[in-house]
């Protein structure tokens, strides 16, 4: 009878976890790539230890997915994928950590795969999917050592903690909470052994190339993040951080603040409150960081795990009918996974979202500019960049031989720049130039051209520097965010231009340059 108990309940997460991998691989070619993705596999290209925005793990998984998969959407789709089926069998583990059984089990499972956060961020290339995973994975190892009382636990932490970390640099709130989480608790004692500082030394080793990478370039990331809050997070309020925390698995809230508040006040779990700790800990560092909302995205599977776990061991006997009531609630939100999921072509997501606007509110097409628009951002970034392609290879292709051997592409942006080079690839495009993110520090030292494709809004400039201009065409897909971007073919370059990229590129490039 156990066992049968058992395998019903490894049934439960195997199929969640395959739906979950199925449903991102049969919608992963509905729209093109993100302008994020083209970044990654711009620099999987041109792989280092890292980069200007971003740690190196993210372009070694799009190098990997394309020499084992192919050039494609679905081949750089599927690790994204495959880490939200991961992520899947996770919340089950740690449901059986827990002590939980199948109703449980089905019960969080469908919490992460319904939520309309994961289907978005599990859908595209981009290291906010595996971050999450690292977190959740964090979790599971954390639970397994607290209810050990095993210190060895350590090792495995640090060497997760450390390829968390050359994924994306935000796992050290996670870190940060958990060990004030965990010194405000009596398993403190915990860090006293000597596996806590090898564990230290597994993740310092894994991160070294790194930090000296970090350094080598004067420290990209405190630059990256000031100008992320100069530009973006400025427009981050502390109300709009509070609410989207409830709206971004509002269909499970019950769930996941029981599992917070259980862990936190029930004496009888009182060896998993470092867990509930690390929670209110770290979104507390968050909003005091003005970080952005789905920073914390990684905090809320465990607490599905522990929501569902403990309303199964506390409800008694009315336990049944009130879970079942929460996984009703929960397939509510199926209804608007179209947010989550690009299961919806442009006009119909479109139309889809000035529907739902009533029941929603605007906060699904929201921008990170603060403004509303028809289609949620990430529908508006993996749209026109083919289009935008297509004009830079007719102007490229409108020049002689001669004009293209001295032809050189500028792009306002790196979204710009690195679909451009994806897409011109089989074209014979050279390299675009940009003063963008990693573009930057790829740009040359001097130009030899005497044509110019000129790919940016601002066009102040340009007309200074040559004889002729010409318009070849502009973004003509309404829904794309580069709408209305042109691409000018510029002819006859005055002496002065090599001069003014020169002094422009130098006084970019001087933030990573040490003293």
């Amino acid at each position: 009878m156990i066992r049968a108990k058992i395998e019903r309940e490894h049934v439960w997460i195997a199929f969640f976890a395959v739906a979950k991998l199925l449903i991102h691989l049969l919608t992963a070619s509905n729209y093109e790539l993100h302008r994020d993705e083209y970044l990654y596999i711009a620099e999987g290209d041109r792989l280092d230890f890292g980069f200007a925005s971003t740690p190196p793990l993210t372009a070694l998984v799009a190098r990997v997915a394309r020499l084992l998969l192919g050039d494609s959407a679905l081949a750089y789709r599927f690790f994204p994928a495959l880490a939200g089926a991961a992520t899947v069998i996770l919340v089950g583990l740690l449901v059986l950590e827990f002590g939980g059984r199948a109703l449980a089990v089905f019960t969080a499972c469908l919490a992460y795969m319904v939520s309309v956060s994961y289907l978005r961020m599990n859908s595209m290339l981009q290291p906010v999917t595996f971050d999450a995973f690292f977190w959740v994975l964090s979790a599971w190892i954390a639970v397994r050592m607290l209810r050990r009382n095993d210190p060895k636990y350590w090792n495995i932490l640090g060497f997760v903690w450390g390829l968390a970390f050359l994924n994306k640099y935000a796992i050290v709130f996670f870190i940060f909470a958990f060990l004030i989480a965990l010194a405000l608790t009596p398993q403190r004692k915990l860090m006293a052994s000597r596996h806590f500082w090898t564990g230290a030394a597994i993740g310092l080793v894994l991160v070294l190339p790194n930090l000296v990478w970090q350094f080598r370039h004067n420290w990209p990331v405190i630059h990256h993040m000031a100008e992320l809050q100069r530009t973006q997070l400025v427009n981050v309020s502390l109300a709009n951080f509070i609410l989207d925390q409830l709206l971004m698995n509002v269909h499970a809230l019950g769930l996941w603040m029981a599992g917070i508040v259980v862990l936190l006040f029930f004496r009888a779990e009182h060896v998993h409150r470092p867990l509930a700790l690390t929670f209110v800990l770290c979104v507390a560092i968050l909003m005091l960081a003005r970080g952005k909302s789905y920073y914390t995205l990684g905090l809320y599977p465990p607490l599905f795990a522990a929501g569902a776990v403990m309303l199964d061991k506390y409800l008694h006997r009315r336990k049944k009918s009130v879970v079942y009531v929460l996984i009703a609630c929960m397939s509510l939100s199926i209804p608007i996974a179209p947010y989550g999921l690009p299961l919806l072509k442009h006009d119909a997501m479109a139309r889809y979202g000035r529907a739902a606007l009533k029941y929603t509110g605007p906060a699904p097409l929201r921008w990170e500019t603060g403004r509303i628009h028809e289609l949620p951002q990430d529908y508006a970034d993996m749209t026109g960049w083919r289009e935008l392609a297509d004009l830079v290879i007719v102007a490229y292709n409108s020049l002689p031989e001669s004009g293209k051997k001295s032809c050189m592409i500028y792009a306002g942006n790196y979204g710009e720049a690195a679909s451009i080079r994806y897409y011109g690839r089989s074209s014979g495009l050279p390299e675009p130039v940009c003063y963008n993110d990693q573009f930057l520090l790829w740009t040359p030292d001097s130009l030899n051209s005497k044509n110019l494709i000129h790919v940016a809004f601002d066009t102040g400039d340009v007309r200074l520097f040559f004889g002729s201009t010409k318009l070849i065409g502009t973004v003509t897909n309404r829904y794309a965010r580069e709408f209305g971007l042109p691409v000018l073919l510029c002819r006859g370059p005055s002496d002065a231009l090599n001069t003014h990229y020169r002094e422009e590129r130098d006084e970019r490039l001087t933030v990573y340059r040490r003293q």
